[in-house]
């Protein structure tokens, strides 16, 4: 039974940015378990639609079930990266809006099944689409230590990498890791104990991350949005990490430019185009007061830009 999932975060905040237009067609790409999506449909009126898809097969099934008396909503089982895609589908030319929750829900974090969490036993998944072929058993598994390290480096921005790295070869030499226990125990091992919750969140978020190539699929979705978003229209995006955040702040400062010209060129030959205004010169982050009611909130940055 799926109960006590995502509480929405930033959530007026993020939808004062994003509704321009109560009769507007908007893209959600992170349906989740419908939190944001009520919110939208509720500052929509009868005419407006919300378009709304998420990999995750529970979350979507739950949604289906939730929304199955309302019209104004469009519910696919696909990765946002192809809203291009899904905007051919609906016949739809422009959205009035694209907006990413990008984090993992807090039933998929807390549900041992999903295997996204180190506070239980679980096999080693973490595949939020169990179409893909590589689970982080694979890579624990298969790939070298070279390899193992420079995953949880990259992904998880994690300094003690190659340490961890060689530990886990060198357990899965006497017997394959099979479970997300295993591998706590494998990293705190090698981990002081004042680090070892910091180490286990980079190490599981490097995984998660490599197996569901979020973030080439999050410079993907982006590049696809501003391509079907209405002049006027706005994109905006909550991240909890910094190599998410990084990745919109530069996408929208790129976007925003008009020239990518050296600066000691006489005429500009790029023929680069402005596509978006910033709306947030730095992030919208959430209140101490959200915080204190869901520390799930503390680490995200809301960031916002208009289609010009």
């Amino acid at each position: 039974m799926i109960t006590g999932h995502h509480i929405p975060v930033l959530l007026n905040e993020s939808l004062d940015y994003l509704i321009t237009n109560r009769a507007g067609i908007y893209f959600e790409g992170t349906l989740g378990f419908g939190g944001h999506s009520l919110e939208i449909l509720k500052r929509l009126n009868e005419e407006g639609i919300l378009i709304s898809t998420d990999v995750d097969g529970n979350a979507f099934k739950y949604c289906k079930e939730k929304f199955k008396n309302e019209k104004r909503i469009k519910l696919y089982n696909f990765n946002f990266s192809v809203i291009d895609v899904i905007a051919k589908i609906e016949s739809v030319e422009f959205f009035d809006g694209v907006f990413a929750d990008l984090g993992v829900s807090s039933f998929q974090l807390d549900n041992v099944s999903s295997g996204f969490t180190y506070s239980a036993d679980a096999p080693l998944d973490f595949r939020m689409d169990k179409s893909l072929g590589v689970k982080a058993y694979d890579i624990i598994n298969d790939f070298t230590e070279t390899e193992i390290a420079n995953i949880i480096y990259e992904y998880g921005e994690e300094r003690k990498s190659r340490k961890i790295a060689r530990q886990i070869v060198k357990e899965r030499d006497l017997k394959p890791i099979n479970t997300t226990g295993e591998l706590k125990r494998i990293i705190n091992e090698v981990t002081p104990v004042r680090f070892q919750i910091k180490t286990l969140s980079r190490v599981f978020q490097a995984l998660r991350i490599y197996v569901n190539d979020e973030l080439n699929k999050l410079k993907e979705f982006l590049r696809n949005s501003v391509d079907v978003l209405n002049k006027g229209g706005r994109i905006v995006i909550i991240s909890y990490h910094s190599l998410e955040d990084r990745i919109v702040k530069e996408f929208f400062k790129y976007e925003e430019t008009d020239c990518i010209c050296p600066k000691d060129s006489p005429v500009c030959v790029c023929e680069k185009e402005q596509r978006l205004k910033i709306l947030t010169k730095k992030p919208v982050l959430p209140s101490d007061k959200e915080i204190s009611t869901n520390r799930r909130a503390r680490s995200a940055k809301l960031r916002a830009a208009e289609r010009v």
